[in-house]
């Protein structure tokens, strides 16, 4: 059975994040990071014990849907509050802190929702800087009514009085907005303030030291004599948990490449000439195409897909293993998104999305142990990894791409020419938008193929193919995405150019979803 890498004995100063059901306690986390600091996330029945065991710097408590009030509310230990650390509060964070003190918490009788104006009466400690007037992002129907023992209000809007609260002297502060949303205008500035002032972290949280700290970590793990042997993609997951090994136990890392048939256009040659060629790292070749599409063969189901391919992914690594008798280690480039949301790691009332091939694909037998250097990150800061490592821009700026590949963006049955199809739309909608210099602003961009015929006409005569649909999305960490408005002339040009060289399409669509409510990717 696959086993997990061990608990860290190293942890630096640590917010804990605690999770109260909210679908941004993740964003949370991610704004802690960005200020420096390391953070974990613990649903409420854990909390306490995971703040004992870190060292502890301070703890953020999150949003959440419930009221503090109602029967089913999250049971947070009280004793959190009494731990001696800064405490900062978000929303139903603020609320439970307020009505645990003894302070009192009401339905509202106007909700805000959306962007608010709130007026600063103290700019001191979370809100050091920030005075006057400025816009956040309110998300709820009931308030703080009535301060408990100690505390004073910190902002104010006409409709909420108590909009920011705070106890200098115990350090315990709470804010009824999101300051981790970009909506909130000056959120991360007060999420540093609430890092470097209160908690007085030092902000050490940083490429140089990440990458020390991983390198240690698959040193301990992997032994003096250990081998390892990693699935490269050549996107930047993969490559950054590649170079880490690497400097961790040089030659025992033995990468493999699996052409499983569902890769972009020209995938396999840049793979192999950059890391074979260029970094000289040993590199195994698997054609794999006709055993994954025969595995695939008559299956629609995305969950499905995803289990099919990583139980193939990590077969065809059993079998390449067995050339390197002292590789018992499995790498993979596993991000901290991916775990939350395949597995609702930290068992909080957070939504499960979808699983992702390399948490729910693999099988239960697997005797390896898993070296996951990049678990705890988010995409931006493997990103700054590769960079402090000297990867190739080529590969550090390579948009996001699945690891079920093309499985799932290419919707229904999975056959060779309906993937070389989706192939081609896609090297189109990638090379334009490249053309165009907009990779750059842009978090992902792609084509995906739908199951859905429809009637056209070309050179007079009827037609009845499927319809291509494109999809280009801003984000900073895929935790929320926005869709691009990338330009009609741009957007009319790709539809000209796949529906007249790409057979078998003969509509474009344009998908305009944000995430939430829809996902990054189709399936």
């Amino acid at each position: 059975m696959a086993k997990s890498s061990p608990a860290r004995s190293d942890k630096p100063r640590a917010i804990l994040v605690v999770d109260m059901g909210a679908q941004y306690a993740q964003l949370i986390a991610r704004r802690v990071r960005e200020a420096g600091a390391y953070c974990e996330i613990a649903p409420p029945h854990r909390a306490l014990q995971l703040a004992r065991e870190l060292d502890l710097a301070g703890i953020i408590l999150s949003g959440g849907p419930a009221s503090v009030y109602a029967p089913d509310a999250p049971v947070v230990p009280a004793e959190l509050l009494a731990l001696g650390v800064p405490v900062l509060g978000i929303c139903y964070g603020m609320q439970w802190m307020a009505r645990t003190l003894g302070g009192e918490v009401q339905a509202s009788k106007q909700r805000e929702f959306g962007r608010q104006a709130i007026a600063v009466r103290r700019a001191q400690d979370v809100l050091d800087g920030i005075s006057g007037h400025t816009v956040v992002w309110m998300s709820h129907g009931d308030s703080v009514t009535r301060l408990p023992a100690g505390f004073e209000i910190y902002a104010e809007t006409p409709t909420c009085p108590i909009a920011a609260m705070g106890d200098a002297q115990r350090k315990l502060f709470g804010v009824q907005f999101h300051p981790e949303v970009t909506h909130t205008l000056r959120g991360r500035e007060l999420i540093e303030n609430f890092v470097s002032r209160v908690c007085q972290l030092s902000g050490d949280w940083r490429p140089e030291s990440i990458v020390e700290r991983e390198v240690r970590k698959v040193r301990e793990i992997v032994g003096e004599d250990g081998e390892v042997v990693l699935g490269l993609s050549g996107g930047v997951d993969s490559s950054v948990a590649a170079m880490i090994v690497q400097k961790a136990i040089g030659p025992r890392l033995h990468c493999i490449f699996v052409d499983n048939g569902l890769l972009r256009l020209g995938e396999r040659e840049v793979v192999e000439q950059q890391f074979k060629g260029q970094f000289g790292i040993d590199l195994t070749v698997v054609d794999a195409t006709e055993r994954f599409l025969n595995a695939l063969a008559g299956v629609t189901d995305p969950e499905r897909k995803r289990k099919i391919i990583g139980r193939e992914f990590v077969e065809v690594f059993r079998v390449e293993a067995k050339r390197f008798t002292r590789a018992n280690f499995l790498g993979q480039g596993t991000l901290y998104p991916d775990v939350i949301e395949s597995v609702n790691a930290h068992g909080g009332a957070t939504a499960v999305i979808k699983s992702h091939h390399n948490v729910g694909g693999l099988p239960e037998d697997l005797d390896m142990q898993l070296v996951e250097p990049l678990r705890e990150l988010f995409k931006d800061e493997v990103r700054a990894i590769g960079r402090f490592m000297g990867l190739d821009e080529r590969i550090v700026g390579r948009q996001p791409f699945p690891g079920p590949g093309l499985a799932v963006r290419c919707l229904g049955e999975l056959t060779r020419e309906r993937l070389d199809t989706l192939r081609r739309a896609d090297a189109i909608v990638t090379s334009e938008i490249e053309a165009a210099g907009l990779h750059t602003q842009l978090w992902q961009y792609f084509a995906v193929l739908l199951p859905v015929r429809s009637v056209g006409v070309m050179g007079d005569a009827r037609t009845y193919e499927e319809a291509c649909a494109i999809r280009a999305v801003e984000s900073t960490d895929a935790m929320t995405a926005d869709w691009a408005h990338l330009p009609h002339e741009l957007l009319a040009r790709i539809s000209n150019r796949i529906i007249n060289e790409v057979r078998g399409i003969n509509r474009v669509v344009l998908d305009i979803s944000s995430k939430p409510p829809a996902t990054i990717e189709w399936e």
